[in-house]
């Protein structure tokens, strides 16, 4: 494979923007961060212009409490509108969007109290961290929920089509071009 062009975008003035859109029909508008192409394929790394949100179960608050993300899609629908009432009280508007929750509005300056680091092993057996800021919780059925954005920002990788459709970058895909990223990133 051979790089034959890459970009960056840094500003955010003139920064292109895309819609990528998930098979349920949803759409999540993104800032195009990257593109470049490979073998006369473009592909771009995105990130969502509105804050990714993600809904933990339980009190994370509490010593030994395990953390549990909400990914089921009807339990998301059943709470959408307790979530977003939430949310809104800070003049978050939630959004149902492709492939994440995203709130659209100023998000506050994180407090040490409200930073939630979680570990995870990734795939070379390495423990990472990740940063969470806390947004807001509420209780549903008697059960404690508490709404969360990354510090870090979430990227996807996708690949331009012929149609000019943009498709999320399977699991296999992105390893097999993931050697040419790295060079591409590290060169910057």
């Amino acid at each position: 494979m051979s790089q034959s062009s890459f970009s960056n975008q840094n500003g955010r003035s003139d920064a292109e923007t895309v819609l990528l859109k998930d098979e349920q029909g949803r759409s999540l508008d993104c800032w195009v961060e990257q593109s470049f192409n490979i073998d006369d394929h473009k592909y771009v790394l995105l990130r969502p212009i509105d804050a990714p949100i993600t809904i933990i179960v339980g009190d994370t608050q509490e010593d030994n409490s395990e953390v549990i993300w909400l990914e089921d899609g009807e339990e998301i629908a059943t709470l959408f509108e307790d979530a977003k009432a939430v949310l809104a009280e800070q003049n978050l508007k939630l959004q149902n969007a492709a492939y994440t929750l995203t709130a659209s509005g100023e998000i506050p300056q994180p407090h040490e109290d409200d930073i939630l680091t979680l570990e995870f092993e990734n795939e070379g057996g390495n423990i990472e961290e990740d940063d969470y800021q806390c947004l807001a919780e509420f209780y549903y059925d008697s059960q404690k929920y508490e709404i969360y954005t990354p510090l870090t920002p979430l990227l996807f990788f996708a690949q331009e089509k012929p149609s000019g459709q943009l498709e999320l970058l399977s699991p296999d895909r992105l390893k097999e071009i993931e050697p040419f990223l790295e060079d591409m990133l590290f060169e910057e």
